[in-house]
């Protein structure tokens, strides 16, 4: 059972379990919230039925009377914390796992999956999702199978009492229920249209917060407005017509019950009348009947939250059946040289990005990677650090098939500095700190020096402890980048990915910072790209790709003789140094 549950709400072994004892003690105080009417039923079988029978006499006196209604005040209230506790307080600690495991299974995840969801959908499923899923399991999903079996259980009893009176009673359950059940397929369709345009909505604002420079260099303030207006009113259109909808079939159920009492009223009567039941039992039975719909109209809009509720645990289940990319934990080699064997790898299925590549970077040497944009340079780059899982071939380090080593463990020997840096809001040295963490401030100082970041850092209002912003708002293109290399300085690994690490800078910086780099990658394996070809010159081996393919391979001076591919890019390269307007 425990199993099903996990499944079907997307929940965790203890919260299946959890969800168990919740419904458990929903049932309780469902069954006790029968104790009122039980109450009455036993004060005015005593002290009412004398008024029908003045042979019988009181049995009990007010002060028991006084006690029991005591009694069962009690038995509320103790069943009312019990319910709280196991129906809202675990259900809280059970979504915050949640939040924490999908954020684990993102941790894990290969970075296609972030290349197929834009940023807007993974927060809303971490966020969004799993806070309407804390909601209705917290408000709805509890209630739904208490109420269905609290409603089962007392059925049983007043059949029991009068079946008669009971039929009358419950005739229109069925029927009701079966108009909420043959409208699923509706609700899930509204449901999913409404989870759509929301997503819309927040994928718009998104990418205006993302691109407002874009929006207001080129004076398109008034067409973003008009569109995000536009998505706005769709969502709003299509949330009210949603709730219309849904909320008129709920109402509509819950009107067909109210028949239920007229029936109780109308085959009462007839029963009081054939001298089947008397009048007493009838009123009890009409008081009883008052309160055994209530559980039945919660079944109803719980039912339909639960409908609701389908879409974001299919959405949550998708992240969790994703493939996570796993492998030993343990790495030990002699060497460091990376080996790429007939490699081929696609993004999307058949349109293959690297094909068949085959080179090998050694240890101690540059291997620069070049060639016309979109040639596969970057995406080879990141294949040698398992950003990605290759489709077919292998990728070696030291020997071993990196795809058979755990990604975390495998990154433990690269530096990584790509042209897209990505800062924190956090200060300069913790921005630094963060390739090695707990390094000294003496050691990140250093590494910042070498990068020459200390002469930015020591400008600023409070030098290294200066919170940049966001994404290093208050940083040039070059000082981010620079930050970029004193990170992979600091980490020092054994093997570097340089990918357009001087893109961003002026020459006297880029000078400068050569320095650096070469002090960086000293016997150390290096994978380097840039597009400027003096970049490249000295490197140990150029490999040059194009449309995802290896068309030459060796030295500078090789591959200037060879007049192919990459002699053309030097000489054109040659000539653009020459030209001025």
């Amino acid at each position: 059972m425990f199993r099903i549950l996990e499944k079907r709400f997307a929940l965790s072994e203890k919260g299946a379990k959890s969800l168990v004892k919740g419904i458990f003690f929903t049932i309780l105080l469902n069954l006790s919230l029968m104790l009122p009417a039980v109450y009455m039923f036993s004060f005015l079988d005593s002290y009412l039925r004398k008024a029908f029978d003045s042979s019988v006499s009181i049995s009990d006196g007010i002060w028991y009377y006084i006690l029991l209604g005591l009694g069962f005040m009690m038995i509320m209230f103790v069943l009312a914390i019990l319910h709280y506790r196991n129906a809202y307080t675990i259900v809280y600690e059970e979504s915050a796992n949640r939040r924490i495991s999908l954020a684990e299974k993102l941790r894990r995840l290969p970075l296609a999956y972030f290349g197929e969801k834009n940023l807007s959908d993974l927060t809303s499923t971490i966020m969004e999702d799993a806070t309407a899923l804390e909601e209705i399991f917290s408000h709805a999903v509890p209630q739904l199978f208490a109420s269905i079996i609290s409603i089962v259980l007392i059925s049983i009893g007043m059949f029991i009492f009068n079946w008669k009176l009971a039929l009358a009673l419950f005739w229109v359950v069925p029927l009701a229920g079966g108009l909420i059940l043959f409208s699923k397929k509706f609700q899930q369709k509204e449901n999913i249209a409404l989870y759509n345009i929301k997503r819309e909505v927040s994928e718009q604002v998104q990418e205006g917060l993302e691109t407002v420079q874009e929006i207001k260099s080129y004076n398109q303030e008034d067409r973003y407005l008009k569109d995000l207006n536009k998505i706005i009113d769709g969502y709003e259109n299509q949330l009210i017509k949603g709730e219309l909808k849904i909320g008129a079939l709920v109402n509509t159920c819950q009107s067909l019950l109210k028949l239920g009492l007229a029936s109780v009223i109308i085959v009462g009567a007839n029963l009081i009348l054939s001298g089947n039941i008397d009048t007493f039992t009838y009123l009890i039975f009409l008081l009883i009947s008052s309160r055994v719909y209530g559980p039945i109209n919660d079944v109803f809009n719980h039912l339909a939250a639960l409908l609701y509720l389908d879409v974001r645990i299919n959405r949550i289940n998708e992240m969790e059946a994703m493939p996570i990319q796993e492998g030993k934990t343990t790495f030990e080699t002699d060497n460091y040289d990376i080996e790429f064997k007939n490699v081929d790898f696609s993004y999307e299925e058949d349109k293959s990005v690297i094909k068949n590549v085959s080179f090998t970077a050694r240890q101690g040497e540059i291997t620069a990677l070049v060639g016309p944009s979109g040639g596969g340079k970057s995406t080879t780059a990141k294949l040698a650090a398992r950003f990605w899982d290759i489709d077919s071939g292998k990728i070696l380090l030291g020997g071993y098939d990196i795809g058979e080593i755990d990604p975390e463990t495998l990154l433990e020997n690269y530096s990584v500095v790509f042209q897209d840096v990505v800062l924190f809001n956090s200060s300069i040295m913790d921005n630094i700190r963060i390739g090695k963490s707990g390094a000294r401030d003496e050691e990140v100082i250093q590494a910042a020096k070498l990068a020459q970041c200390d002469e930015f850092a020591c400008k600023m209002p409070y030098g290294y402890d200066t919170i940049i912003g966001e994404n290093g708002e208050t940083l040039s293109g070059g000082e981010r980048q620079r930050i970029s290399i004193a990170r992979a300085l600091l980490k020092d690994a054994p093997i570097v990915l340089l990918d357009e690490a001087t893109a961003s800078l002026d020459v006297e910086n880029e000078t400068k910072i050569q320095t650096a780099i070469s002090e960086l990658v000293r016997d150390k394996t290096v994978l380097i790209i840039a597009h400027r070809m003096r970049t490249v010159a000295k490197a140990d081996k150029i490999v040059v790709l194009k449309e995802g393919k290896l068309v030459e391979e060796g030295t500078h001076d090789k591959l200037i003789d060879e007049n192919g591919v990459y002699a053309n890019m030097w000489n054109i390269q040659q000539e653009s140094f020459g030209w001025s307007l």
